[in-house]
């Protein structure tokens, strides 16, 4: 038996579901230079205008003075700095927890997290729609999955009612990459304390930018660590840096230090990112500015988006998917953008399910109102919109 890896190739292909790197050749802001074109760009999770800010390339310049380049060795071993340590006190403060660990990326903490409170013997209840780093880490847990529909609570209760597993973890996007939409989380949590199980959210999306301080999800909910014991944040979005953490109690954080095999077996992110990601934090949560013009131009653009009629599903997040339905469709949509000097790319299964595939349109703090309307303009005009 052989793998013909072409024959793969060549399906995906003509079902439109082939996915091409766009090579970038300038740093990460809204106009952008790419190998064949100058693009304004939507679609970048750059949501508060800092990949590209002087003060993150300034710390990280320092931090590769002081630390060097690499880590070196895992956190367990020799590779967790100052720098590393003080990004873990200044996260878990932001979000009100007593503690963060850092992580290499979000979908290496939601893996470790699972793995590590998750057993044969226990049940994870997962949101259909979660992004795919927590269905995977579910089905690597090796955990029983019990998947409830889109933000379904009383289909989520039934499920929980029919459960007498002693460990019961309810995961979660908290806001939901591909819709853009906010989990009910006080509805969940009050669902959780209910039936004696343990609510975790995955608010790669929401950290930064929710709440008045960009503590996230919790913030904007008011959530304590009682109400909300696992929350995971990433730093790559929002914070514009690279990286990820699990914020909760002493013993969660202590747990996942002796049990999370993808905190334990790998090498420590470079401590000169740790220093540019505290730089981040600290300008995400002092100029509030830029969630005030986030929150504006998301606004903006959907007041005009439906001044047009376009098909957006309900988000106020800065991801707003416009639904095309097909992969045709939505690719078809992508190239008349691009035609016009823009850049959204059509995300099609898979990464969203069959018959809702979409242009996946994302709005950051460095954008201005005169760009969402060259967007909205070039919209009015796409083919087959109705």
């Amino acid at each position: 038996m052989s793998f013909d890896l072409r024959a793969g190739l060549a399906a995906r292909e003509a079902a439109l579901l082939y996915r091409r790197r766009q090579m970038a050749c300038s740093a990460q802001q809204p106009q952008r230079q790419f190998a064949d074109a100058d693009l304004l760009t939507f679609c970048s999770n750059d949501y508060l205008g800092l990949a590209n800010h002087p003060a993150l390339a300034a710390a990280l310049a320092r931090g590769a003075e002081r630390w060097g380049v690499g880590a070196g060795a895992s956190h367990l071993l020799a590779g967790h700095s100052h720098a590393h340590h003080a990004l873990e006190e200044e996260l878990a403060a932001a979000v009100g927890r007593p503690r963060a660990l850092l992580f290499s990326t979000g979908y290496m903490a939601n893996l470790g997290v699972l793995g590590a409170l998750l057993d044969r013997d226990a049940r994870v209840f997962s949101d259909d729609l979660n992004h795919a780093s927590l269905i995977d880490a579910a089905r690597l847990s090796r955990a029983h999955v019990e998947r409830y529909a889109h933000v379904d609570l009383p289909g989520l209760e039934r499920l929980l009612q029919g459960s007498e597993a002693a460990r019961r973890l309810i995961v979660t996007d908290a806001v939901f990459s591909m819709d853009g939409d906010i989990a009910p989380l006080p509805q969940l949590s009050a669902l959780a304390a209910r039936h004696g199980a343990w609510l975790m959210a995955d608010d790669a999306h929401g950290f930064g930018v929710l709440g008045a301080h960009g503590g996230g999800s919790a913030e904007l909910f008011k959530l304590d660590v009682d109400a909300l014991p696992v929350l995971m944040g990433t730093l790559g979005k929002a914070l514009g840096c690279f990286g990820a953490f699990v914020a909760g109690s002493e013993a969660l954080i202590e747990t996942l230090i002796q049990q999370a095999r993808s905190y334990i077996y790998t090498t420590a992110m470079p401590p000169a990112l740790a220093e540019a990601a505290r730089v981040a934090l600290r300008l995400a949560r002092e100029e509030s500015w830029r969630r005030d013009k986030l929150t504006s131009l998301i606004a903006h653009f959907c007041r005009g988006a439906r001044q047009l009629g376009l098909p957006l599903l309900a988000s106020r997040t800065p991801i707003q998917p416009l639904l095309a339905g097909s992969a045709e469709r939505a690719l078809a949509w992508s190239e008349h953008l691009r035609a016009h000097g823009l850049l959204v790319p059509a995300v099609r299964p898979p990464t969203v399910p069959a018959g809702t595939a979409r242009l996946r349109i994302v709005l950051s703090a460095a954008h201005d109102e005169a760009q969402v309307d060259r967007l909205l303009l070039a919209l009015e005009s796409m083919p087959g919109r109705g």
